[in-house]
């Protein structure tokens, strides 16, 4: 039998039961709309989270403390105390450390900013000078912290643009005083607008000088975080190299296993969320894949009552001169029809679903947020569907085969 006339007759024989048929791929178009979607919005994900790290520059290093997180038990020691004020003079020694323009120290913390009666929440960071540059970040009035700020742990702050929306409105915020943590800061500049397209929180943030911040509103001596920027990408390895030596010697360590801090670069950092975003795409491609399997015995058991339904016409086929690999072929040929049918219609509906939701994260997550649709996924879709169609296809096409035309014809 040729294979048109297979697809053919596979045609004919599922429009004859054409909701039975549409009910029995059910669960391969979830499973494979699943599967679309989350490879789709899990592309689109790590594509904003990758330009939004590039945006840092490549020629920037990130030291934070703590051994480099390996497993859930290693994120204990990222928040350890062994950054200090000591490191970042070594940091900035041009005889131990060449190739260096900045070295800002950096401390976090979640706060509340108030002026009058108006509260905001904000991304509070002490910081040096540098910050601006080292993070691409543009003033749109004011001035910038200065070196003498942070020697006098000066109580002045730069705003990101929301906190100005949110405290100000339409007053000029700059000169005027915010109160964190029973503190009053004057306002020296305003960030701007950078949007939710940043990984930095911008525009929710305020900057204060990192000394001002350890001592009169964190209470600590070190710091979070220190960024390194370099005088070029290409000098970067050499510089994280650098980075290393010189930490190990201040701490006294002499084994890297034992380092109670790790250093970054755009390139690690890259590597790290590629391998996150992996694993979670495989993770809940797993997940939807459940779907797949229950389509699948689904498809075998609708194929196993179309052989019984369907006993006399084997039995007259193969009177009449029909193969074994033919009546083998024709059982395959629909399961495999269906399994693709589905297929094809879960790759459609998956596609538009995947289109939705990035219109929907442009307006709420970022602006920056593209439609990501890879051909893998369609490729895979498509091809998972066909092997479904043969695997749970095939028992019901061999029990077809191996009937007896003369125990098929006296079939009622």
């Amino acid at each position: 039998m040729r294979l048109r006339h297979q697809f053919i007759a596979a045609i004919h024989a599922l429009r004859a039961n054409t909701v039975r048929s549409l009910l029995t791929i059910l669960g391969i178009v979830i499973g494979i709309t699943a599967i679309m979607l989350v490879m789709a919005v899990g592309r689109g994900a790590q594509d904003l989270i990758l330009d939004q790290v590039r945006g840092f520059g490549a020629e920037t290093i990130i030291i934070e403390p703590g051994r480099e997180p390996k497993g859930p038990s290693d994120f204990v020691e990222v928040f350890t105390d062994s950054l200090k004020e000591r490191d970042l003079a070594a940091l900035a020694d041009a005889a131990r450390v060449p190739g260096v323009t900045d070295v800002v120290p950096l401390v976090a913390q979640v706060t509340t900013a108030a002026f009058g009666n108006e509260t905001y929440r904000v991304q509070l960071r002490g910081a040096g000078p540098a910050i601006l540059e080292v993070l691409r970040l543009t003033l749109a009035s004011g001035v910038p912290l200065t070196e003498d700020d942070v020697r006098r742990r000066a109580a002045v702050a730069i705003i990101g643009d929301d906190v100005r929306e949110q405290l100000f409105g339409q007053q000029d915020p700059i000169g005027q005083r915010i109160r964190m943590k029973n503190v009053s800061f004057r306002v020296v500049g305003v960030l701007e607008r950078k949007g939710e397209s940043g990984i930095v929180p911008v525009d929710h943030m305020v900057l204060v000088p990192y000394s001002t911040a350890q001592e009169y509103l964190l209470g600590i001596t070190h710091v979070h975080a220190i960024l390194v920027r370099a005088v070029s990408e290409q000098v970067v390895p050499r510089v994280k190299r650098d980075v290393e030596i010189t930490l190990r010697e201040l701490h006294r360590i002499s084994d890297p296993e034992k380092d109670d801090f790790h250093v970054m670069t755009q390139v690690d950092i890259v590597q790290r969320i590629g391998i996150i975003s992996t694993i979670l795409t495989v993770l809940l491609t797993s997940i939807a894949a459940i779907s797949l399997v229950v389509g699948g015995i689904g498809i075998m058991n609708i194929m196993l009552v179309a052989v019984a339904e369907r006993t006399r016409e084997i039995g007259l086929r193969k009177a009449l001169g029909a193969r074994r690999r033919d009546i083998l072929g024709q059982f395959l040929f629909e399961s495999v029809t269906l399994t693709a049918v589905g297929g094809i219609m879960g790759v459609a509906i998956g596609a538009s679903l995947a289109f939705l939701a990035a219109v929907i994260f442009r307006a709420t997550v970022s602006p920056n947020w593209a439609f990501t649709f890879p051909i893998s996924a369609v490729v895979l879709g498509v091809g998972v569907s066909g092997v479904l169609g043969v695997v749970f296809g095939l028992a019901p096409a061999r029990k077809a085969a191996a009937m007896s035309p003369m125990e098929a014809l006296r079939n009622e």
